[in-house]
């Protein structure tokens, strides 16, 4: 963590690594919101009263359609990204700088069918399955530095 950084200019979220049963694909999903390619792992903003843990399996029912998922890994720390400066003022009414997210590697238990992007606030147009260490490759830029950091902290639990 970065004692640099004040926690509160940082909304608190939660990030979730989905992995395949085969443990070398996760789940990624392409945003509705933006004009260019943005892939992304299932991600969200932590409600009052919500513990991270709770917020990972709500958020996932949320955007991909179901939590059929066992937890298998818990980042170390929080992981933070900073919003450039043009959407700092777009996003979350200028509040937050950025996210500080605990992220999770879940093990999907499910079938490919019970991932469904129709949910009642839909934010995905598409989904795939992607090569863990590949996923760097699709973030937008700004993620980059976050996305290294998950794939280094959760490469050990890949088969």
């Amino acid at each position: 963590m970065n004692s640099s950084r004040n926690d509160d200019d940082y909304r608190p979220g939660v990030g979730i690594v989905l992995f395949q049963q085969n443990r070398r694909d996760v789940l990624v999903a392409k945003r509705l919101d933006m004009r260019y390619d943005a892939w992304q792992m299932p991600q969200g903003g932590i409600d009052p009263g919500e513990n991270p843990l709770e917020t990972a399996f709500r958020e996932l029912e949320e955007e991909v359609g179901t939590a059929n998922a066992k937890v298998i890994g818990e980042s170390q720390d929080w992981l933070y990204y900073d919003l450039p400066e043009a959407l700092q003022k777009q996003m979350w009414k200028g509040r937050y700088k950025g996210q500080r997210q605990k992220w999770f590697a879940m093990e999907f238990l499910g079938n490919d069918d019970e991932i469904n992007l129709e949910t009642e606030i839909p934010e995905f147009l598409e989904w795939k399955w992607a090569a863990f260490p590949t996923i760097v490759d699709l973030i937008v830029g700004f993620k980059v530095p976050l996305y290294e950091q998950i794939v280094s902290e959760f490469t050990s639990l890949t088969k």
